[in-house]
């Protein structure tokens, strides 16, 4: 593993414990670095609402995001008992185990993947989503990343958390409830500007946010903006 790369992401991952960062593109960044640094080939983040329902934050591509969907609608999958029960739960081949989860395991290999790994985003005792990693291919998960993988989520569940008593009993603050909204808005944006550009998902995420970044704009004001028909981004390239 990249040494620089590793204390690069938990740097990028410290600055925004006190910033007033954009909470969609800190969780984005978090599955790009997992991809980058880890032997995985995808990476999915879900979080609870302040009802304690999972959605799903953030997905290093829309295959993966669309299968966290599936595990959600299902209500079955890795990701969802390492939710609940609060410990790491490692699938190295997801053939064996069609009985646990036969929805979730078919659909997972429909879709590419044959291993996952399910790791608990936590603070002390209080669980609030889950760092999920998949691999395209079966095999045991390099018992050296999982401690670097799990440190990644618990410093961003800290950046989460940091604007919060750890005595409070709901599981995430306003600005999470804020985040679940924005989301709605940058999914509305991603699929308009697919339809306008007739590009892929993924590319049109990736337009907003090197967009949003380009021109230090929040990546939900700059969604809202664009849904809204008052910023055309006329000179947005894809």
């Amino acid at each position: 593993m990249n040494e620089q790369l590793l204390a690069k992401a938990f740097v990028e991952l410290a600055d925004n414990l006190v910033a007033d960062f954009d909470l969609i593109d800190f969780l984005r960044m978090l599955t790009d670095r997992c991809v980058g640094m880890l032997d995985v080939n995808a990476a999915g983040v879900l979080l609870a609402d302040h009802h304690g329902e999972l959605r799903v934050m953030a997905a290093s591509d829309e295959r993966v995001r669309l299968l966290e969907l599936f595990q959600l609608q299902n209500d079955e999958g890795p990701c969802l008992e390492c939710f609940h029960t609060g410990a790491p739960v490692t699938i190295p081949d997801l053939s064996t185990e069609a009985a646990r989860w036969p929805r979730f395991a078919a659909q997972a290999r429909h879709s590419g993947y044959s291993a996952v790994q399910a790791l608990p985003m936590r603070l002390r005792d209080e669980t609030v989503g889950a760092l999920n990693l998949f691999r395209t291919l079966p095999g045991p998960f390099d018992p050296a990343a999982t401690p670097i993988a799990q440190a990644l989520a618990d410093v961003a569940t800290i950046s989460l958390l940091q604007q919060r008593s750890s005595q409070q009993s709901t599981l995430l603050n306003e600005q999470l409830q804020s985040a679940l909204n924005s989301r709605v808005l940058i999914e509305q944006a991603k699929g308009k500007l697919a339809e306008r550009q007739g590009i892929g998902m993924e590319e049109a995420f990736t337009a907003l946010r090197s967009y949003a970044r380009a021109h230090n704009r929040r990546l939900s004001e700059l969604a809202g903006a664009f849904i809204g028909g008052t910023e055309p981004l006329a000179d947005l390239v894809t």
